[in-house]
């Protein structure tokens, strides 16, 4: 099934080919091309789960990263979704949780080719060295980030960025304390922990169902330039450049060389909008800030 989907998928791309070459004529032409930001996870040879990349597809993806496109920080990507104008194909680099096993290659790599990398990390298990409650869930065992691992990171250029305290599921979070805990002294604490500002916000898992508004507007009033969904998406010139749609990096080459080239079909992935009514829902909670 997987050869068969992998199959499907390459025919769709290069049948798609010259629709996609058309819509980048006019979207570069009107200075409406968007602004992709992808996220990986664990980088490692174990092949141990679907968020494991191997060193040597990770090498291939940003050799392929780099010829193709123009590889830039969020706060890049930020400037030109505000700009509202944007002419070249442009992505960014990002990690979610914060694995150990990043810093034997890929983090290396990065620095090496001065690809800019915003890295989220998961507070508590970055503090007590315990392994993810998803990856135990799996039977795996693997090493979260040290402190020391950050600094070293924060200090070769490395964005480190804030993901929670507890890897908690926000969207199903109801009491105030719990997500102020998760959003706002997740980011505080780990300023103190890495000497570094933290400017940005991911939210875990990140599908619709696990977005919250509330998480948002918190992360706007505790002082975060962004807030990261992971639900598929592009980010568009005009765009809200505080909410930043965020793509999957996938375990092969054709679903990135798919993604990355607009698919014409994920152009209408649909928008979470933290905004409606958020001042009636939010009128008793208290930030904290």
């Amino acid at each position: 099934m997987f050869y068969l989907k992998q199959l499907l998928l390459t025919l769709y791309y290069h049948g798609s080919r010259p629709v996609r070459w058309l819509n980048d004529v006019r979207a570069m032409a009107d200075e409406r091309m968007p602004i992709s930001v992808l996220y990986y996870h664990r980088i490692a040879d174990d092949n141990a789960n679907d968020w494991t990349m191997s060193n040597k597809l990770f090498a291939r993806q940003m050799e392929w990263l780099e010829d193709n496109f123009e590889l830039i920080s969020l706060e890049r990507a930020q400037e030109l979704i505000r700009r509202g104008a944007n002419h070249r194909p442009c992505v960014s680099i990002t990690f979610d949780d914060g694995y150990a096993d990043n810093c034997q290659e890929a983090i290396p790599l990065l620095i090496r080719e001065q690809i800019p990398c915003t890295y989220f990390v998961t507070l508590q298990n970055v503090l007590d060295g315990e392994p993810f409650a998803h990856d135990l869930a799996n039977g795996d065992t693997f090493a979260p980030n040290s402190v020391e691992e950050l600094r070293a990171m924060a200090a070769a250029g490395i964005e480190i960025g804030a993901h929670t305290y507890t890897h908690a599921d926000l969207g199903s979070v109801r009491d105030p304390d719990k997500m102020r805990y998760e959003v706002v002294a997740a980011g505080k604490d780990l300023e103190d922990a890495v000497g570094q500002p933290v400017r940005y916000f991911a939210f875990p898992y990140g599908l619709h169902a696990n977005l919250s508004s509330e998480a948002f507007l918190l992360a706007q009033r505790a002082g975060y330039d962004a807030a990261c969904s992971a639900y598929g998406g592009y980010n568009f010139p005009g765009d809200d450049a505080f909410h930043i749609q965020r793509i999957p990096a996938s375990n092969d080459m054709i679903h990135l060389r798919n993604w990355l080239s607009v698919d014409p079909r994920k152009v209408r992935t649909p928008r979470f909008n933290y905004r409606p009514d958020l001042s009636n829902r939010l009128a008793n909670l208290k930030t904290g800030v």
